[in-house]
């Protein structure tokens, strides 16, 4: 088998290859066991029916000797009941352990895509990662199913079927030879253009799924904006994409049928004819042996063909495992250290010292930070949008590394800390909200899963989420819907809120926590979250100032710098060319307006 493999795969291919037999089919030893010792059974029969032919033919011919017959008859049916029993054998176990593979690579993957840093998915699109998730690891079967089938099966049967034409007509048996390197010549032919398309229509694939997702969850826009046309446009032009890469792949795996008949219908023609000479002229008594060899001849047809054509459906399953193992190689630009301990108890004092960061390295988003956030303090992050607000957060919740300097917490760099303990001490509650497709229990638990059920309706009242939650069909068991759905944005952002009161972090994170709210709901946010602050270092991202008016300390930032920092009186007292100044009296004006 790798003496084939090494002709016919390149070497980048055969470490692919290697590998994925390495860490998957060790694993499923026993089961492909079973399933291999089946194949060389049904291989085994396969040989032996085309060799019975010679008895059942010298049978048929014989006369008076009925129980030659019965006897033949006998052996017949035995090959063929033995044979179906090994090829349920043979399928169920090559099944069996192809669906364990997928589920293992399918955890593999997704435990891998939680252990990868924002920046990975910054540069991967959702709909990308589904189709290698989903069709990549499908593709794992298939490459295994093939080389197992075609080197074991379909090689066995056909070195069974050629000893049998051996052992019948060693002359007409050399004949057949050539027609196998005719076939082989004809397919490598084929075999270049295989990849490209295939790696194209995974590509395509990606496509759709990302205009359905765009569809489904941005419906409103869909229709408020008229645009069910222009999207049906869309969706029909990458159908229609991915048609012609499938038309264009099935094009050339149905080009191996032209090539394989022709070659081999017209060698097979010839034996026959020859064949038929023979009888001719050696008469009934050489029947039985030249029928043996001429239905083995035809029986090894169908597993050379399969062969032929294994070069082909492999590279088609070999872009999938390409496109898998890329998933699992792409490094983790974010790791707990291997010393890494858990945050000890403290008083959650933050220092970010000259970190400056960058999502690419020719665009700094954070140059020379400097910033202390004070326990039990409020510090709120004022500025234009992309000024670098929201990286400072996540940068602190360790989302990403600084490209230089450092953050510590109580005196502890973010980089000797656990990932657990890092978030254990920090509740966050963003302007996109994001809620499970689950009960509305199930997301407020989220936040802290061993609290009571006291605990969860207290916060849910803190939030102002109670009421409106036991108005609802099955109060805090009904679904949510795909992302919350089935709630306003309002609702949703007091959930989102209660998560975070439960969560019961000594840090808090609130990107402008209240924009969803109406005047009443704020308000009572309001007090709620002044409660939930008290010992506790809070860090805002505002965009209003009306929010921050109680900050102990606003940090104006722009191109990525402090500009300004203190509170809001002594902002207000600087000159009248002041960045928050300049945007506190803009935004007073906007609302008197």
């Amino acid at each position: 088998m790798f003496f084939v493999l090494d002709k016919i795969l390149s070497v980048s291919d055969r470490q692919t290859l290697s590998r994925l037999i390495k860490e998957n089919v060790r694993k499923h030893a026993k089961w492909y066991s079973f399933s291999i010792f089946a194949m060389v059974t049904v291989s085994l029969m396969t040989a032996c029916s085309a060799w019975i032919m010679r008895d059942v033919m010298d049978a048929m011919v014989s006369k008076n000797d009925f129980f030659r017959i019965v006897t033949v008859s006998s052996t017949v049916a035995a090959i063929f009941l033995i044979k179906g029993i090994a090829s349920f054998v043979q399928n169920y176990y090559l099944s069996r352990a192809g669906n364990s593979i997928i589920a293992e690579q399918q955890k593999k993957i997704y435990h891998r895509l939680l252990q990868y840093g924002m920046d990975f998915y910054d540069n991967n699109q959702s709909s990308e990662l589904q189709v290698r998730f989903i069709h990549a690891t499908q593709a794992i079967r298939s490459v295994l199913d093939i080389l197992i089938t075609s080197f074991v099966r379909d090689l066995l049967s056909l070195f069974g079927l050629i000893i049998v034409m051996f052992m019948q007509e060693s002359t007409l048996s050399l004949c057949t030879l050539i027609i196998g390197p005719l076939c082989i010549f004809g397919i490598r032919i084929l075999v270049k253009k295989v990849r490209r398309i295939m790696e194209q229509g995974m590509a395509a694939i990606g496509n759709i799924i990302q205009v359905l997702q765009e569809t489904v969850i941005g419906i409103r826009v869909v229709k408020s904006f008229a645009m069910e046309e222009s999207m049906s446009k869309r969706m029909c032009h990458m159908i229609k994409e991915v048609e012609n890469r499938l038309n264009s792949v099935s094009k050339i795996e149905s080009a191996t049928s032209p090539i394989m008949e022709t070659i081999s219908g017209l060698s097979i023609a010839g034996i026959i004819l020859f064949s038929g000479f023979l009888m001719s002229h050696q008469g009934s008594s050489n029947s039985g042996t030249i029928m043996s060899f001429i239905t083995a001849l035809l029986m090894a047809y169908e597993p050379a063909k399969r062969i032929a054509r294994t070069r082909i459906v492999l590279e088609g399953g070999m872009v999938g495992v390409r496109c898998m193992f890329s998933i699992l190689d792409h490094p983790i630009t974010i790791k707990e250290s291997p010393g890494a301990i858990d945050l000890p108890a403290g008083d959650g004092k933050i220092v970010f010292r000259d970190v400056s960061f960058s999502y690419k390295p020719e665009h700094p988003v954070l140059l020379g930070i400097n910033l202390c956030f004070h326990p039990g303090k409020m510090t709120a992050l004022v500025g234009p949008s992309g000024s670098g607000k929201s990286t400072i957060v996540n940068l602190l919740m360790r989302m990403y590394d600084p490209s230089s300097g450092s953050i510590e917490i109580d005196g502890h760099n973010l980089r000797d800390i656990t990932f657990s303990s890092l978030r254990e001490r920090i509740s966050y509650v963003g302007q996109d909200v994001f809620l499970f497709s689950n009960t509305v229990r199930y997301n407020i638990m989220v936040g802290r899963s061993t609290a009571t059920e006291e605990e969860m309706i207290e916060v849910s009242k803190f939030a102002n989420a109670h009421d409106f939650i036991m108005n609802l069909p099955q109060g805090y068991d009904t679904q949510v819907g795909e992302n919350g759905s089935a709630l306003s944005g309002g609702q949703k952002q007091r959930i989102a809120i209660a998560r975070a009161m439960l969560r019961n972090g000594h840090i808090l994170l609130l990107d402008e926590a209240t924009s969803a709210l109406d005047t009443h709901a704020e308000n009572l946010i309001r007090q709620a979250l002044a409660r939930l602050m008290k010992g506790r270092t809070t860090i805002v991202i505002a965009h209003r100032v009306s929010t921050i008016t109680d900050a102990d300390q606003i940090v104006f930032i722009e191109n990525g710098r402090v500009s300004e920092t203190g509170d809001q009186k002594h902002l207000l007292q600087q000159k009248s060319d002041g960045l928050y100044k300049k945007m506190y009296v803009s935004q007073v004006i906007e609302n008197l307006s």
